[in-house]
């Protein structure tokens, strides 16, 4: 063979090598594309932290804080302060949004690689957080600046001090928390929950159930009626004695007749004031009414509250709910004011006449038919170290 064509057989192999290796890089690429495109935001993140961390950038902080709380540009100028200090990145800020209390604000930071995401305002603003970190292992941090501030209390948080929340959210350790989740079962479309509707592409009026989530209470009757009786103007106020003024005018109201079937046992059939579903049980005044409920530990507390004989009742009811607080259980039948706790991991409940939801404090609406179920270890939060 003519040197020539030796030239063009050894030119076709170094051409087809070629091809191949181009056509193994693009498929390469298009495979990472695909990976970066279509995994969840908790690989995204894993991914984004783990680059930050070779290249010893230190950790990405986002806050996502509600912008109508006291204070918050105040407290924009010390957080890039304190990330400064620590010779950390700039940190992310976005703000709430009537449109979305949270949740976009909190996927978009993960997108975005952040190591950790910190709610700046009341519970509504921590539930919309949670919402957009469950599942993905990145961690949340509170600085609450609400009336109840019902998760940071339990998680034993600063509740007067932002910038000792903020050190607790830079410098804390991660715990891994439970998640509740209600879901209205039966007209969807008649409740309203800016957190869920945030969470999802369906209409705000679709009747498709939806899942409604809750870090430390959801309750059905007089407690979500004297939430939903509150004032706000009163609220802002004198914080969250503002609920007991309310509590007052609903103190005379009928007990709820419930169907309740908790995991795989029958249903039982009462008639109570209120029933509470909770993943932990301190609220604000030192009251504490799930004393056995613990944050990690599979399952949601239960409570039927119950009054008759009008004030005799509650004052009853009040004397269980302050000897509890302190390790002391009444267990003398025929109460007329008593609270009967119980648990379970899932817990369904029918109210045929309907009655008031709430979670954690913001209340969703009249319901005839829910379920609530447990999220074991779904979410992590910082916590203070000691």
């Amino acid at each position: 063979m003519a040197w020539e064509g030796w030239v063009a057989v050894v030119a076709g192999v170094l051409a087809l090598a070629a091809l191949g290796i181009a056509l193994l890089l693009w498929v390469r690429q298009r495979e990472l594309r695909r990976r970066i495109e279509s995994p969840g935001r908790a690989q995204v993140a894993r991914a984004l932290r783990l680059a930050r961390d070779v290249q010893g950038s230190g950790q990405l902080v986002a806050f996502v804080a509600n912008p109508s709380k006291p204070d918050v540009a105040h407290l924009r100028a010390a957080v890039v302060r304190a990330c400064a200090d620590q010779l950390l990145p700039e940190p992310l800020w976005l703000e709430t949004t009537v449109e979305d209390p949270g949740v976009g604000q909190t996927r978009a930071a993960v997108d975005q690689g952040a190591d950790v995401v910190v709610a700046i305002g009341g519970d509504g603003t921590v539930r919309a957080v949670a919402e957009g970190l469950v599942g993905t292992g990145v961690p949340m941090g509170l600085i609450p600046l609400g009336t109840g501030n019902l998760l940071a209390r339990n998680l034993d948080l600063p509740l007067s001090d932002p910038l000792a929340a903020l050190h607790v959210a830079l410098d804390g350790r991660d715990r891994t928390i439970d998640v509740g989740w209600l879901r209205v079962l039966r007209f969807e479309s008649d409740v309203h929950d800016d957190v869920a509707e945030a969470a999802d592409d369906l209409p705000d009026d679709t009747d498709l159930p939806r899942d409604h989530i809750f870090l430390v209470i959801a309750g059905v009757g007089f407690d979500a009626a004297m939430v939903a009786d509150t004032d706000e103007q009163l609220k802002a106020r004198v914080g969250w004695i503002a609920y007991f003024f309310a509590g007052m005018r609903h103190l005379h109201g009928r007990r709820t007749r419930v169907h309740v079937r908790l995991d795989d046992q029958q249903t039982t059939t009462t008639r109570l004031r209120s029933l509470l579903i909770g993943n932990c049980g301190r609220l604000p005044g030192g009251i504490t009414l799930l004393p056995d409920a613990e944050l990690d530990d599979g399952w949601l507390d239960v409570a039927a509250i119950d009054t008759r004989a009008g004030i005799a009742g509650w004052a009853q009811l009040l004397g269980e709910v302050v000897l509890q607080g302190v390790g002391v259980r009444n267990e003398l039948p025929a109460k007329i004011g008593r609270i009967d706790h119980t648990r379970a991991q899932e817990v369904r409940l029918v109210v045929p006449g309907g009655d008031h939801v709430q979670v954690d404090g913001d209340v969703v609406g009249r319901v005839t038919e829910l379920r609530a179920r447990v999220d074991p270890g779904a979410l992590v939060v910082r916590v203070p170290s000691a």
